[in-house]
């Protein structure tokens, strides 16, 4: 006896021993104890992303100890069906719980401790050390176990990394009670932390996910409360492959297979860099190894063998295959060993596996007919060195290209046809045996985000690598083994060509980096934007839109004598000056050079998707003015991107993103603002109205993106605008395909609506900061409307860095919260709003933000039918079709039928569709939610609300509250500027009818005389006499722009000469230009009364505040959308009385008639024409049922919503 308590005393001794020394050498333990930095998978807002995480592999390792054993548990006791991971960050604990065969609680014979106790708290036990190593670096590590065989509960407390222990607590539990629980909370000091930091929560996180997708559906786990969206092998690659297909314009491959219960394996691909998740025993092996080894290779021999008998001697490798390849394995391995105690690297060989995973020849088919052997075949034949190419389209090749002056050669792409003419017209001068041109159509695809297949079908990608002879995986040196040995890009000098530019220097930094650092391969060729032509004959070329700014403030504006030219494209150049270019070649042509490897980082933070805060950063540091000097003759690609590329970077931005003070994009305010130049109110046709906007406010894109534009501001199905500022009269689209079917733009017209002007009142507009394009007023910077429009009508974008999403807000929200911010009360939140829509919107908030639910409306008819009245938000009549007819009986390409049929009811503006289903089908879908099954929800945010504030810096407002606020005061401030200009106009107005009315009685009284007297003698006298001077308003001298329509009214002499003593002509211009006939005592009067009127505005506005203004106009706007739903109202009413005419459908005749039914049903109508059909052969039969029918009684609930009362009971039948 005495011998055995000194075994156990040392064993103690021992045991404390140990526990110093796993905590003195943690790294040989639990892993490394330093800080990493990788790219790693991590689960954060209900997806996967991958990104760079920071984070300690012992902290990691330590959860995943615990996380496991409960893993483990499933597999011991397929009964197991819940897995609870909790992890509370304030508090820094992680309970991990599952419900598998409890523990045993009793006594371990040869420790004399409890086996929960042996398990979690004793070393040296033989069974390893597992979460033991979780006690030991924890503060606090709690057990709770249930052993319903015992009828035992057991609780027991570690402290201070399992050196201090309590008693275990028993109490009893249920016999049905199995369950374990662990809590624990990390010794953070032993990890260098301080809390439990987002990238390691992240990671965990990740794990839960990771156990979820591993175990399958039989197996419920919960996160933080909540079960994860996982229940399948399947469902959990999907996280990863919707994550990466968010960042290319196909969806990828999923090729799955479970071999046995040991084996899961799922392929897709990837993109040029092989990649794998996998699993064993639960354990995530981030590196691979052995197991991932035996599929991949697998999956090698065969592709490379099909590969091989479509086309010999393609020396293909293979890791040519594996770089196509993202391989998901999910194994169950005997007795695993790993390359370290982290366990990311499976070491063992497959012999050892316990078990064989050879793949199917079924999946194997499945991996070489998904494009993968093709996207192979493409990279074996790609370009070569040859010197004929016969079978591309509108190439132009140089007669030497290809042979041994190969080098000497230059290939011009041209942006388009009409650039490759002026090329062509400019090869008369150099001549075609140096000089190749090939036409791209539009802007070359960004190859760095582009799948293989994008990439292996893209047409322009493959005949440009054929003419220059370009080989994929192919490192160069020089251009010497090319088929021409420079490459000359020649786009137009706007914004949209230095895109272009970009793109195909993207494309050639991504596959041949090495080309870019030769100094003469990349070559651009520019021509000028802009030509100035004196009439003297003198012309000036200019290259850039700050160029020819520098050139303007030159002048000092006196520009008189100039004809400015702009040259929108190649297109616009001459034969003669494209001749002229080439004559002059070294003057048109910049070698881009490489500097230095911020050249390389300069290109790929401009393309690459992993960069956006980079690049947002990027723009932020953008200042107006920026340029490249087109004086130099060398261009470093840093400079390109930076100087050049940037510029359009920041216009994509300012296009796609709204301002946050009018709601507009830049294209929408030229519409606005040629449609308050025209006094749009008589309409036109939509076509020839673009063509106005194109003319007068200095459009330089396509029509047909104008006339777009336009039609979209008239649209009012439900969804589009909340408040239409055009009309729509005509085909403008519906929802029953989301607007898309509208008329063509020549045959629909359009006008102001007339509630447009009070959103923008006429006296605002003296107030805007109007642009000016060479010399031409143009639309202001922004509007200021009496509400804020990008609330009212929302919005949405993607531009360069950003996007933007703003939901539609009610218009009489908007307009009651500025009331009390008005009255100096707070604010009420406002909720998203659309015109029209018929269902309901539910908010969510959450740590991410506010969201909402925005559900259709459904609703039981009967036992086996329901009535479809709206649909969610934006989800088009027809796109909702599809899906019922993807779950519908007798469609051969539905995987799941649910329903027997429907029927559509709908028309352009509502929705009512009846769907029949079988009874049983029906109370599914009730479980699920009718909403849910019948996908009758969408979801809108607003944590995406990026804007331009008024000082034009990009912005993000998280609550349509705060936008409304930074309005207000703008807004408010506007106000007072109104105010004074009103005032000072009124005055100079009240004094011009003064003047008109003593010139006018002197006129009269015979005190001045106008008749044969000279002009200057009478203007001397005017000034004399003291009548105020009104000179005309003259502009500055602009350039004359060639082929632009002047607003301008013809004179014959200057309005600023003088005629003697310091008097201008134009001075009295305002009293002698009155007509003879209104110089009378009866003009007299009734300029009395204009000015007494004048006058009373004057003391009315005087007595006006900002805040009364606001209100006036408020009150003005509130009546026209008084009088806009009076008239939508009577529209709806009549529509109404229309439908009330026909026949109300047949719900359940057209759902028997389905079934096959050889006669008539009978149909049986109530108040509300619904209507019950019975299957009856006899008469007898008939006039039961109609009998019964008659006692049947329907009635409605307060909220409106029929119920179908059923009333059993005899109706005098025997």
């Amino acid at each position: 006896m005495v011998v055995v308590e000194k075994t156990i005393e040392e064993m103690l001794y021992l045991q404390k021993g140990q526990v110093e020394h796993i905590l003195h050498r943690p790294d040989t333990y639990i892993g490394s104890m330093t800080r990493l930095t990788e790219t790693l998978w991590v689960f954060e807002n209900d997806e996967m992303v991958h990104r760079s995480v920071s984070y300690v592999p012992g902290l990691c390792k330590i959860f995943d100890e615990i996380l496991v054993n409960a893993a483990d548990s499933k597999r011991r006791d397929h009964c197991m069906d819940s897995l609870k991971v909790t992890i509370d960050v304030e508090q820094n604990c992680v309970s991990v719980y599952n419900n598998g065969a409890g523990i045993p609680v009793e006594i371990h014979g040869p420790a004399k401790a409890y086996v929960p106790e042996v398990i979690f708290g004793h070393l040296l036990t033989g069974n390893g050390y597992g979460a033991k190593l979780t006690n030991i670096f924890s503060t606090e590590f709690i057990v709770e176990v249930a052993d319903g065989k015992q009828q035992k509960k057991y609780k027991q407390v570690f402290t201070n990394n399992m050196r201090k222990k309590s008693e275990p607590v028993i109490t009893k539990c249920k016999e049905s009670e199995n369950w374990t629980r662990v809590t624990y909370k990390p010794d953070l000091t032993k990890f260098n932390m301080t809390h439990l930091e987002d990238d390691v929560v992240a990671l965990m996180k990740k794990r839960v996910i990771d156990i979820a997708g591993c175990l399958g559906k039989t197996l419920k786990v919960e996160l933080n409360g909540n079960r994860v969206p996982v229940k399948s092998f399947l469902r959990y690659v999907d996280l990863y492959l919707q994550s990466a297909e968010k960042f290319k314009d196909t969806q990828l491959p999923r090729m799955i297979a479970k071999l046995n219960d040991r084996w899961e394996v799922c392929v897709s691909f990837s993109d040029g860099q092989f990649q794998q998740v996998s699993f064993v025993n639960s354990i995530a092996t981030i590196k691979g190894g052995t197991h991932v080894d035996y599929v991949t290779d697998q999956i090698i021999a065969h592709v490379m063998n099909v590969v091989n008998g479509k086309k010999k001697n393609t020396n293909l490798k293979a890791h040519n295959v594996r770089s196509y390849l993202w391989v998901f394995v999910n194994a169950l391995i005997d007795n695993p060993a790993f390359d370290s105690q982290t366990k990311e690297t499976l070491t063992i060989c497959p012999s050892s596996f316990g078990s064989k995973c050879e793949l199917p020849q079924a999946l194997l088919k499945k991996v070489a007919k998904s494009g993968i052997v093709e996207s192979l075949l493409y990279s074996a034949s790609d370009g070569t060195k040859t010197e004929s190419l016969l079978s591309i389209n509108k190439l132009e090749d140089a007669n030497l290209a290809g042979g041994r002056d190969s080098e000497k050669c230059t290939l011009i792409l041209t942006q388009g046809d009409s650039a490759k003419a002026l090329a062509m017209a400019g090869l008369a001068v150099v001549g075609r045996d140096h000089y190749g041109v090939f036409p791209l159509r539009g802007k070359l695809l960004n190859v760095r985000e582009a799948s293989l297949f994008q990439l292996r079908d893209n047409e322009e990608i493959k005949n440009i690598m054929k003419i220059l002879g370009l080989q994929q995986d192919k490192q160069y040196t020089d251009a010497k083994s090319l088929r021409y040995g420079h490459l000359m890009i020649m786009t137009d000098q706007d914004l949209d060509g230095s895109h272009i530019k970009g793109l195909l220097i993207n494309f050639i930094h991504f596959f041949w980096p090495s080309l870019l650092k030769d100094p003469s391969f990349f070559v651009e060729f520019i021509t000028p934007i802009f030509k100035a032509t004196q009439k003297n004959g003198k012309e000036v070329a200019l290259y850039s839109m700050p160029e020819y700014e520098a050139w303007k403030e030159s002048l000092r504006g006196d520009a008189s004598g100039w004809t400015i030219k702009y040259y929108k494209g190649l297109g616009t150049s001459t034969s003669k000056e494209g001749r002229d270019y080439f004559q002059n070649l070294d003057m048109h042509k910049k070698n881009y050079v490489w500097v230095d490897e911020r050249d390389g980082e300069a290109i790929e933070l401009a393309f690459s998707r992993k960069k956006i805060e980079d690049r947002k950063n990027w723009l932020r540091q953008f200042e107006p003015g920026t340029h490249l000097d087109q004086k130099e003759k060398l261009v470093t690609y840093r400079d390109f991107v930076d100087k050049e590329l940037i510029q359009f970077s920041m216009a994509d931005l300012q296009r796609s993103i709204p301002s946050m003070v009018d709601g507009l994009k830049p294209g929408q305010r030229k519409i606005l603002f040629c449609s308050f130049k025209r006094n749009f109110i008589k309409e036109a046709k939509v076509a020839q109205f673009s063509g106005y906007v194109s003319e007068h406010s200095a459009y330089h894109h396509g029509e047909e993106s104008l006339a777009s534009t336009i039609i979209g501001m008239a649209q009012e199905y439900v969804g589009s605008n909340n408040v239409n500022l055009l009309q729509p009269n005509g085909q403008f689209g519906t929802r029953n395909l989301g607007g898309k079917d509208h008329a063509s733009a020549r045959y629909i017209y359009t006008r102001l609506s007339p509630i447009t002007r009070f959103l923008f009142p006429k006296d605002d507009d003296k107030l805007l900061d109007c642009l000016n394009d060479d010399g031409q007023s143009i639309e202001p910077t922004w509007y200021v409307p009496v509400i804020p429009m990008v609330l009212v009508n929302g919005s949405e974008g993607i531009g360069t860095g950003w996007s933007c999403y703003v939901p539609n807000y009610n218009p009489r929200d908007i307009i009651a919260n500025i009331r009390r911010f008005l009255n100096g009360d707070e604010m009420v939140p406002m909720d998203p709003w659309y015109r029209g829509f018929t269902g309901f919107i539910e908010k969510t908030v959450k740590e991410s933000g506010t969201s909402y639910t925005v559900c259709g409306t459904i609703e039981e008819v009967n036992e086996t039918t329901l009535r479809i009245s709206e649909l969610p938000i934006r989800r088009s009549n027809q796109d909702y079709k599809e899906f019922l007819e993807s779950i519908c009986q007798g469609n051969d390409k539905a995987k799941d039928p649910f329903i027997e049929g429907f029927t559509q009811h709908s028309d352009d503006s509502t929705v009512e569709i009846i769907v029949y289903l079988p009874e049983e089908n029906l109370m599914a879908a009730r479980k699920d939610g009718l909403l849910k099954k019948f996908r009758l929800t969408s979801t809108i945010g607003t944590t995406n609300m990026h804007l331009f504030d008024p000082k034009g810096v990009i912005k993000k407002y998280d609550t349509p509250e705060q936008i409304l606020e930074e309005f207000f005061h703008l807004r408010l401030e506007f106000y007072e500027k109104r105010k004074k200009v009103l005032l000072d106009n009124l005055g100079l107005e009240l004094l011009k009818l003064e003047n008109k009315l003593r010139f006018i009685r002197n006129l009269v009284c015979g005190d001045i005389v106008v008749s044969n007297r000279k002009r200057a003698d009478l203007f001397l006298e005017l000034k004399q006499k003291g009548f105020n001077p009104f000179p005309k308003k003259t502009k500055g001298v602009e350039p004359e722009v060639a082929g632009a329509t002047e607003d301008t009214e013809e004179t014959e002499v200057n309005p600023e000469a003088v005629i003697g003593y310091g008097v201008r002509i134009s001075d009295y211009e305002y009293l002698l230009s009155m007509a003879t006939g209104t110089l009378t005592i009866e003009s007299i009067e009734a300029l009395s009364l204009e000015r007494d009127k004048v006058n009373a505005q004057v003391l009315e506005l005087m007595g006006s505040t900002s805040t009364s203004l606001w209100l006036k106009d408020l009150n003005a706007l509130e009546m026209e959308l008084d009088e806009l739903e009076r008239s939508e109202a009577l529209a709806d009413e009549a529509k109404r009385k229309s439908r009330n005419n026909q026949k109300a459908p047949e719900v359940k005749k057209q759902r028997v008639a389905a079934k096959g039914m050889s006669h008539d049903p009978i149909i049986l109508s109530d108040d509300d024409a619904e209507e019950e059909m019975v299957d009856l052969t006899s008469s007898e039969d008939k006039e039961t049922a109609q009998k019964e029918a008659r006692c049947r009684k329907a009635t409605r609930t307060e909220d409106g919503r029929r119920v179908r009362q059923r009333i059993d009971f005899v109706c005098g039948i025997d």
